[in-house]
């Protein structure tokens, strides 16, 4: 596994719809800046290394980790990149993680930074830009193009995710109000968190279901915002981490698992058709990062989650997928406060994805927040203290799925 690695700090920039007072580099700035005044030990010279990641195709501004790399503080030092569609803050997270697990030489602090601008582009355009490019190339293979129409029926992110959606109601016999709950305990959160970007302290369950379909059973109160924003987080060794802040956060067990071969599946296959709500990828994840974290029995061990669900359909699913509840109890939780701030098991204080997406970062922003809430510093602190905490992330067509479970404890100590 390397060598032990910790969080020293995590910061944000504010997040909004359009924030146009501020060029990329400096949106990307702000999320720095406040990362480091969480670590008042720290300067950016001590940084060792940097990874960026955010989705190019849907600002239209290709490879900008090149030119802002002053703003990052990133000259003359190793700079990777990394985009995984949704999963990208996840993936940065992670490969931060892994910079200084493993023990590269003179690699010993480094700073991820995710980012996305979405008001600088059109997300359309660049969605539609992957699901050509796929098309393009699975023609040449000798696919018809009638037969390839179908990989297109998904209708993108908020087809897959009716689909996702009536698929788990119909199995749970879950209802509207189960997910319009969650919308509600979601952005009356984010009212509490400062870099949000939806903030309604006084939304109710009536106010969600008043809104008109998008797509059955999804409504568009219940839908996320497209956001600007960024997240950054800093990765160190277990030694320097004492020294650049008083609670470190050791990041314990990290996974990222897809099971699906494209963005819909072969020849119309994937997970618009097949089960949408299945969620392999969740199960493999959690697996994988309880495992290596030596947590056995998730639903007792873990004290705060974050999960990535733009659509409050997800939300339930994660939670259960990743093993905190039983599968179909979800709703019942969420309608007895176990999953609110002075619950049982808080979940997605932050307001989640349902409240602020800027895409590039907002797999980064779960793990950031989880972080947070072992060290006493988020926003929207929960009452009772956070030992252990997880943050995950969502990507591709339902199937690309990253997690990050991290402790006040080295992974030693839970074996």
């Amino acid at each position: 596994m390397g060598r032990q690695v910790a969080i020293a700090s995590a910061g944000f920039s504010e997040h909004a719809s359009k924030r146009s007072d501020v060029s990329m580099p400096e949106l990307v700035s702000e999320a720095i800046e406040d990362c480091l005044k969480n670590a008042p030990g720290v300067e950016i010279g001590d940084i060792d290394a940097f990874v960026n990641g955010n989705m190019p195709a849907f600002e239209g501004s290709n490879i900008p980790e090149l030119w802002m790399t002053d703003w990052m503080g990133a000259r003359n030092k190793p700079l990777l990149r990394v985009t995984t569609g949704g999963t990208t803050g996840g993936t940065v997270a992670i490969a931060g993680y892994y910079n200084v697990a493993a023990g590269l030489p003179g690699v010993d602090t480094v700073l991820a930074v995710a980012f996305e601008q979405q008001s600088q582009g059109d997300t359309s355009v660049g969605l539609a830009s992957v699901a050509y490019g796929e098309i393009s190339i699975l023609n040449t293979l000798g696919i018809p193009y009638n037969q390839l129409s179908r990989l297109l029926s998904a209708g993108a992110a908020i087809g897959v995710a009716a689909y996702q959606a009536t698929t788990y109601m119909n199995k749970t016999k879950t209802h509207e109000e189960d997910l319009a709950r969650v919308v509600v305990q979601n952005r009356r959160n984010a009212a509490k968190t400062w870099w949000a970007h939806l903030k309604m302290p006084n939304l109710t369950i009536e106010d969600v279901l008043d809104t008109p379909y998008v797509q059955y059973p999804l409504r568009y109160g219940m839908v996320c915002p497209a956001s600007d924003g960024a997240c950054a987080m800093l990765f160190t060794t277990e030694e320097k981490a004492k020294d650049m802040c008083d609670i470190p956060v050791y990041v314990n067990g990290v996974a990222s698992v897809a099971n699906e071969t494209a963005v819909l599946g072969y020849n119309g296959s994937g997970s618009a058709q097949i089960d949408p709500s299945m969620q392999l990828g969740a199960i493999r994840s959690a697996e994988l990062a309880y495992s290596q974290a030596g947590i056995s029995f998730p639903r007792k061990e873990i004290d705060y989650a974050e999960v990535y669900s733009p659509f409050p359909n997800q939300e339930l699913m994660w939670v259960e997928k990743l093993g905190l509840f039983e599968e179909a109890t979800a709703p019942e939780m969420y309608e007895a406060g176990v999953t609110a701030v002075n619950g049982e098991l808080p979940v997605n204080c932050s307001g989640g994805v349902n409240a602020t997406n800027a895409i590039g970062a907002s797999a980064m922003e779960r793990p950031a927040e989880a972080a947070l809430q072992i060290m006493g510093k988020a926003s929207n602190q929960v009452p009772k203290t956070v030992h252990t905490s997880i943050g995950s992330g969502w990507g591709g067509s339902l199937n690309l799925i990253t997690l990050m479970a991290m402790s006040d404890q080295p992974q030693r100590k839970w074996r």
